[in-house]
């Protein structure tokens, strides 16, 4: 009788449950400590760099960091005091107190304990352009090229080996190293094209690089529109290429944005590839500073994941070269973010106006 009692569909007592539940705790403390790890990262940095870009007097923004170029710093102490001046300032200091000493018929003036210190005076202006000009332009050509090619596979090739071998490449070609993009753009477009050490060639090694995730992306975000609206357009008379440009298209445009958001992403945080195609540490003059307008494409930028790495790891490190090093890496997070940003709203906009 007691048998018969016993629920038959009762959970058994097993040491299985347990075990499950402390994987699962387990897994769930590795996620917070990744979160936190993250949290601490990015915390440091936006601390440390907010020090550098913001100020405690209006308008509150350190100007001169936002809009000048990098100069080498001059940490010397005259007259008691210590000064440090960047190296225009620092030259036009010296002058004037040499003029004034020589004016008062005195010895020239001595400067003792001069340190210089490489890129930790002046601003960031030129990586911020050419990191603008690297994202936006290589951009343009990957969603160019990746949404042609998606068209291609997803509404006029046929399903066959050919095109089963080319999605393959496309998949595997996503997951190369950034490091061999930056030795085919350079060995590619710098060397044998000839373009050398230019905007274009950054933006050419670029777009290749990001093009696996823009046409894997954009082909989904074509495969999602529903066949209905290709039938119903081919129905009314229209041609091939005037359903997809009035039928398709414009309802996978929020999906092919959201390959331009990843693509953005790893755009413009990729240093290797820059570095042999598109990078100077230094430049003095600015993109748009050109005799020909053809010379604007066959000119090396500055950018500023390259500069971070410059600053970060060719020079010795101080006090003075972190500001530089925490205030470029926030500056370069804001800039990716806004970029990001746009893309979203976007998005979010063409979403709202395409549905079904």
């Amino acid at each position: 009788m007691a048998d018969r009692e016993i629920n038959p569909f009762a959970t058994q007592a097993t040491w299985f449950p347990r075990f499950e539940k402390g994987v699962f705790w387990i897994f769930r403390l590795a996620t917070y400590a990744v979160l936190l790890s993250g949290f601490a990262v990015f915390g440091t940095i936006v601390v440390k760099g907010a020090g550098t870009v913001f100020t405690t007097r209006a308008p509150f923004l350190n100007v001169a960091f936002l809009t000048q170029a990098p100069e080498t710093l001059y940490v010397f102490e005259y007259d008691g005091a210590k000064h440090e001046l960047g190296a225009k300032d620092y030259r036009a200091f010296r002058e004037t107190e040499e003029a004034k000493a020589k004016a008062a018929g005195k010895p020239a003036p001595k400067f003792e304990s001069v340190e210089s210190i490489v890129y930790s005076s002046g601003g960031i202006f030129p990586a911020i352009v050419g990191t603008i000009l690297l994202v936006v332009g290589s951009m343009a050509i990957a969603l160019v090229l990746g949404v042609a090619s998606a068209i291609y596979l997803s509404e006029y090739a046929k399903n066959g080996p050919v095109v089963r071998f080319i999605r393959l490449a496309i998949i595997n070609l996503a997951g190369v190293p950034s490091i061999v993009f930056g030795l085919f753009g350079y060995g590619m477009f710098v060397i044998f094209l000839g373009w050398n050490v230019s905007l274009l060639a950054g933006w050419f090694t670029l777009a290749f690089m990001v093009l696996p995730v823009v046409i894997t992306a954009s082909e989904e975000a074509l495969r999602a529109v529903p066949r209905g609206f290709r039938d119903a357009s081919l129905a009314l008379g229209s041609t091939k290429w005037q359903t997809i440009r009035k039928a398709v298209l414009p309802y996978a445009l929020p999906g092919v944005l959201t390959s331009s958001i990843l693509g953005v992403a790893r755009v413009a945080g990729e240093t290797a590839p820059i570095m042999f195609t598109a990078a100077y540490v230094v430049r003095d003059r600015l993109p748009w500073q050109v005799s020909q307008v053809s010379d604007f494409f066959f000119q090396g930028v500055m950018a500023l994941p390259y500069h971070i790495y410059v600053v970060s790891s060719k020079i010795p490190q101080n006090v003075y070269t972190e500001r530089v090093q925490y205030g470029a890496a926030f500056v370069f997070l804001m800039l990716v973010a806004a970029i990001a940003t746009g893309s979203i709203l976007l998005r979010n906009r063409l979403r709202g106006r395409y549905q079904w």
